[in-house]
């Protein structure tokens, strides 16, 4: 009998076979699930006719999908790339128009503006979304920050005038309670974060041997 006999690319005739969208997460990513949901101020349970919390939840998750931090401060005429302290070349300062003196360029460290008093988490909550139920294992979290594009000049001189600043997607990958930094990656073209040799990196990056 060879009427059920299966094709060996049983799989591709499936794909071909695919009606109509999907509600399948066709986009695969090393980040946990937990860590795209956004923290709402909603009861578990709620009376009848008011919003349930898990809609809540996706209708503010695709929002914030929707929103650029490049294009916000963009529209807001301010230059991301200018937001990072460079060395001055006193050769080639501002001037002020009227008097031709040269002048210093007017800047502020970011940490002036830096405020947390809003933030709906504190940062060891935001950590511990990487963490997945029932396991010990801490995956990244998603973020985006602002690095060079460059990254051995950019280790080797952050402040230097020829790099170019831009907002990258990273994982976060830890954070340091004394310095009050991040510890993030850059994900690579497929969205991971991976170490060099392509392996993930979890646990923010500490092996056994430490």
């Amino acid at each position: 009998v060879t009427t059920f006999k299966m094709p060996e690319d049983f799989r591709s005739v499936l794909d071909k076979q695919m009606i109509g969208p999907t509600t399948e997460n066709l986009v695969k990513s090393y980040f946990p699930v937990q860590s795209f949901k956004p923290k709402v101020q909603i009861a578990f349970q709620g009376l009848p006719g008011q919003c349930p919390r898990r809609i809540e939840v996706e209708r503010r998750r695709r929002l914030y999908l929707t929103f650029d931090i490049a294009q916000l401060l963009a529209s807001k005429g301010i230059d991301s790339n200018q937001l990072m302290p460079r060395h001055h070349n006193p050769d080639n300062m501002p001037a002020i128009e009227e008097k031709k003196d040269p002048v210093f360029p007017i800047y502020l460290p970011l940490k002036v503006f830096d405020n947390d008093e809003y933030d709906c988490r504190t940062p060891e909550e935001w950590i511990s979304l990487g963490l997945e139920p029932g396991s010990h294992v801490r995956k990244p979290v998603p973020g985006k920050a602002l690095l060079p594009t460059d990254d051995v000049l950019g280790h080797e001189d952050p402040k230097s005038q020829k790099l170019i600043y831009k907002w990258i997607d990273v994982g976060v990958l830890d954070y340091d309670k004394e310095t009050e930094l991040y510890l993030v990656h850059k994900t690579d073209k497929n969205g991971l974060v991976r170490d060099e040799e392509g392996r993930p990196i979890v646990n923010g990056g500490i092996t056994p041997q430490g």
